[in-house]
């Protein structure tokens, strides 16, 4: 069934509160999870309404919570998120580090007892509408081994770059650091399927194809092998080591109803082009390298479909499935 934004938004935003969520956070979250639907992630957008609820309704976070300034120095502050949903905490931090890197040229931002925080690339949209760079780690709870290892202790780790375009929308470059997201595996547990090998090791670090054994008790594979492991590690530690929160062994999985309160990290940068090579010279060069790529027949900017969907699903509705909806409506109910 087709729903316009501001309807899906309403059905979030009252579930989240008859869940517990105090009004800010309920309206932040919701606010991001239908622009994720707009963007045409699904994976990450009103089916994480009934996930949010559970998190609230069973003490794996505090529906009551409000960030507060932990720590704050000329470019670089740490928020600390009180274990509520963390999109409040998120929008903050956005606006500290363009903030910050007006003033000094670069901004960072860090954000320690965290939840799961959704798109990356949608946080930082608001740094490239103020002309400049962003970039955004997470950590999340245990799912990628060390290169060699069998136990999983980084989480996927997603990064994400945003640049912005003079005329054009910016390029937004949004990844994590597994084969696959780990949406995909559990789709197919949900559909009974098994899944290509290669996605996923199970509780020995062997290769399955078994989705179950995969989410509950096994680890995914990281991307370009042990380069992808490195990296995994390099972030986590961008993530804990800076911001004091969990690692990702520390936190239990988002996907189990019953757990700990997460108590992740996040790290926001803006960069000011302006104080580098400076504005004009910076859009020059993007548009060098965006030219350059387009002139290859079948290269697609990173970003450009996400717009393309919300130019489209803002203007016909977001079709929603019928038995997702009948859920965050009862939940909205209470």
């Amino acid at each position: 069934m087709k729903k316009k934004p501001a309807q899906l938004l309403q059905l979030a935003r009252n579930a989240l509160e008859k869940a517990g969520a105090n009004p800010v956070m309920a309206e932040a979250a919701a606010q991001h999870l239908v622009r994720a639907e707009e963007h045409g992630l699904p994976t990450h957008g009103l089916s994480r309404v009934p996930f949010y609820c559970s998190f609230l309704r069973n003490d794996r976070a505090d529906g009551a919570a409000r960030p507060k300034m932990l720590s704050d120095r000329a470019a670089v502050c740490l928020i600390d998120n009180c274990d509520g949903l963390p999109y409040e905490s998120a929008a903050w931090a956005i606006e500290e580090v363009i903030q910050r890197a007006r003033r000094n040229g670069i901004g960072f931002a860090g954000i320690t007892n965290s939840a799961h925080v959704g798109v990356l690339g949608i946080h930082l949209l608001p740094i490239a509408a103020a002309n400049m760079v962003g970039v955004a780690f997470t950590n999340s709870p245990a799912a990628i081994p060390p290169w060699g290892g069998k136990k999983a202790l980084f989480g996927t780790d997603p990064v994400a770059f945003v640049f912005p375009r003079k005329n054009g929308d910016p390029l937004v470059i949004d990844l994590a650091l597994t084969t696959v997201v780990r949406g995909k595996i559990m789709v197919a547990m949900q559909k009974g399927e098994k899944i290509p090998e290669g996605w996923a090791l199970d509780r020995d670090g062997k290769p399955t194809t078994d989705p179950k054994e995969a989410i509950e008790h096994g680890s995914l594979f990281p991307i370009g092998g042990a380069k992808g492991a490195m990296l995994a590690l390099a972030f986590e530690l961008i993530c804990t080591a800076l911001t004091g929160a969990a690692i990702g062994t520390e936190a239990d999985s988002f996907f189990s109803e019953q757990g700990n309160k997460p108590r992740i990290g996040h790290a926001f940068l803006a960069i000011d082009p302006g104080a580098l090579a400076g504005v004009g010279r910076y859009f020059e060069r993007i548009e060098t390298v965006v030219t350059t790529m387009l002139a290859d027949e079948g290269v697609r900017l990173p970003g450009a479909r996400r717009f393309a969907a919300e130019k489209k699903l803002r203007a016909e509705g977001i079709e929603i499935a019928d038995e997702l909806l009948a859920k965050i409506e009862a939940l909205a109910q209470g």
